[in-house]
């Protein structure tokens, strides 16, 4: 049972600053100017659902991947710690590393419907969260209740996300822009911090083997 609530509380902070639910719902709005209330509950709603799947799937399939592709899990931790901090220095400095283009975004605004993309794909379940996700499931080992843990911590990770997705327009008035800035930056570092432990572990453990 330790196992499990170890893993289920450390899968909740590293999903929650990787998805970033309040940055995502900033980011919302941007992309639905010209959207109902409805319009934008609806796509908030199978853009979570798409989310929950892929990354789901991706921790639960992972393993079996990467063996078919003799990938072992120390380079899956280093791979994904790099992507991790990638993703760290776009929240950080704003640049986008890892996210969509302003050509893409520019297209989703003018798309009737971007629940897929790229609302859920790549802003919600982006290359660090899959990569994540993987790692969790290996610290799992098998184990019916750490794999539960983990799925369970995904799941309220989603919950949060639709949450400040269907909140979005209060949020932005909340926080402000400064706000919303700062909030990701803090994330950013953390998860940063995260990202480095990652890379840590994984030449740790390739070393050792």
């Amino acid at each position: 049972m330790s196992q499990a609530t170890d893993l289920f509380f450390y899968a909740l902070v590293a999903l929650a600053v990787i998805v970033d639910p309040a940055g995502t719902a900033v980011m919302f709005i941007g992309l639905t100017p010209q959207d109902t209330a409805a319009e934008r509950a609806s796509q908030a709603r199978r853009a979570c659902l798409v989310a929950f799947a892929v990354l789901a799937l991706f921790g639960l399939g992972g393993d079996l991947l990467m063996s078919r592709l003799g990938i072992s899990l120390a380079a899956m931790k280093v791979a994904g710690g790099i992507l991790l901090f990638l993703t760290a220095a776009d929240m950080v400095t704003a640049k986008g590393v890892l996210r969509s283009t302003s050509a893409e975004r520019e297209a989703a605004i003018r798309t009737a419907d971007i629940a897929v993309f790229p609302l859920a794909i790549p802003y919600i379940a982006g290359p660090g969260a899959m990569t994540t996700m993987v790692v969790l499931h290996a610290r799992a080992a098998g184990n019916v209740l750490a794999v539960g843990a983990v799925e369970l911590a995904l799941a309220l990770v989603m919950g949060a996300t639709l949450l400040a997705l269907l909140l979005a327009r209060g949020l932005a008035r909340l926080l402000g822009e400064t706000g919303a800035s700062v909030i990701g930056r803090v994330l950013g570092v953390l998860l940063a911090g995260l990202a480095a432990q990652m890379v840590l572990d994984g030449i740790r453990q390739g070393w050792l083997h």
